[in-house]
Parts: structure tokens; C-alpha cells; sequence
């Protein structure tokens, strides 16, 4: 029952952030149902990244200008390592995030190539904190800008630049970039 009251809630969040259509459309039951995993590696400029999640769908999705539109949610686990040139305190952070994500398939679902925009909370501890950086929070945002290719029915590869920071919650607020490849396998 939580799982769904959450779900509901996400997706009418991504329906008002991004004005996609009309509130009772919105309220409309998403999927439940898992519609599959990813991993995924990264590399900021000290520290490198793995990451693996699930992802479900949610219900609302339209087309537009010849453009197909969804909407759906990730949970991830990701473990970082600051290599030891840039590590001042733990060389190992832990992150888990929650990211609600927009995606536009150009041409429709059928086509090849699509593009992600999406903005989640992560926890990442113990602190982040390399050379002269150092995160105040272990609650962060991580929001993302992909670019990816339907490789076949079951498998997708994404190209992310993906920024975390805190939106200046506290200071300092230094933030850090990764640039990740994604591989998405749909069940």
C-alpha cells in the first residue's frame, strides 16, 4: 500500500514540475509493476562510479510533435571511490537515490535514439570529500541530462552527465559532476 501511495505521488510530481498535462490525468494509477534494471559506471575527476537500480514506469505518457513522451522512477544503489590522490578522509562513499525521470523517444517508442532529464534525492555517506571538496550534507540532489539508443526490444544505452549537490541546503556546496554510461535491460 505505501509502495503505491509513494508511486502515485511521484508521478504526479513529475506531471506538475514539468506541466504535462491536466492534474486529473495525473492522478491516474501508475505501474506497479518493475519494468526493469541497469548498471551503470561513472567517472568525476578523482572519484569513479558503479551503480545499479530498477526502474518502473508510470502511467501518464503522450505523444507530441512526432515525439513519444514517458515518465518513470529509479532507485539505485552506487558505490564511489576517490582515488587516492583526491581522497582526504574515507576513499569509499555509498550512494542510494530515488530520481524521477522524463524521457523523450524521438520519432516514438519505436525509434532508436532518446533523450532523459530527471532530478532525485540521494543519500551518500559517510561525507563526500576529496582534495579540496567536501559536501556538507549526506542529503544531496542528483539531476541528470542523457542522451541514449534503443539497441534492441530489451536493451538500452545511455550517455549521462549527472551533477550532485545539496541546492545550498548548507555550505559549502561544491558539487560534483560524473559523466556516466548506462546499460538498461527492460524485463
Amino acid at each position: 500500500m505505501k509502495v503505491r501511495y509513494i508511486s502515485q505521488l511521484l508521478h504526479m510530481t513529475i506531471c506538475a514540475a514539468f506541466g504535462l498535462t491536466s492534474p486529473l490525468a495525473c492522478a491516474e494509477q501508475p505501474s506497479q509493476r518493475i519494468e526493469g534494471a541497469f548498471l551503470q559506471v561513472g567517472e568525476a575527476s578523482h572519484t569513479l562510479s558503479v551503480t545499479a537500480g530498477i526502474y518502473w514506469k508510470l502511467s501518464w505518457h503522450t505523444d507530441w510533435h512526432g515525439t513519444s513522451l514517458e515518465t518513470y522512477v529509479e532507485t539505485s544503489l552506487g558505490r564511489w571511490h576517490i582515488r587516492e590522490d583526491g581522497a582526504t578522509h574515507s576513499p569509499w562513499i555509498s550512494q542510494v537515490g530515488v530520481t524521477p525521470v522524463l524521457r523523450v523517444n524521438f520519432g516514438g517508442e519505436s525509434q532508436a535514439w532518446f533523450s532523459e532529464l530527471g532530478i532525485g534525492a540521494n543519500v551518500l555517506a559517510p561525507l563526500f570529500r576529496e582534495n579540496d571538496r567536501r559536501f556538507s550534507t549526506t542529503f544531496n540532489f542528483g539531476d541528470h541530462v542523457a542522451i541514449g539508443r534503443h539497441l534492441d526490444e530489451e536493451n538500452d544505452l545511455v550517455l549521462r552527465l549527472q551533477h550532485y549537490s545539496n541546492g545550498g541546503i548548507k555550505h559549502p556546496n561544491p558539487g560534483v559532476n560524473f559523466l556516466q554510461l548506462r546499460w538498461m535491460r527492460r524485463f
